[in-house]
């Protein structure tokens, strides 16, 4: 299974410090989750063909390779705390689970 993670920033959130987590903490902490086979999270820099701007700031793509060992482990403290935290900065983030065709 794959999650699309959809979100933009809450107002007054501050960019440099929500990249600089992202790379310190998010990243490190999802990539080392035994159930996850890669993740990357995207910063959208404009529309295909388009001068309009992306409805979304920020794109996470969480490939999760156990989905049973992904419930256990995102439930940890230490993940939940992360999880807080992500949530501080981000202003309703969509999860969007997927399925390969």
């Amino acid at each position: 299974m794959k999650i699309v993670v959809l979100f933009n920033l809450r107002e007054g959130a501050d960019v440099e410090a929500y990249e600089r987590w992202a790379r310190t903490t998010d990243m490190p902490m999802v990539r080392n989750l035994e159930s996850i086979g890669g993740f990357d999270v995207l910063r959208c820099a404009g529309l295909l063909g388009s001068d309009a701007a992306p409805p979304y700031a920020y794109v996470e793509l969480i490939d999760v390779s156990e989905e049973a060992l992904f419930a256990t482990e995102v439930a940890t403290e230490r993940m939940q705390q992360v999880a807080q935290e992500f949530q501080s900065f981000a202003d309703a983030p969509l999860f969007i689970t997927t399925e390969a065709l």
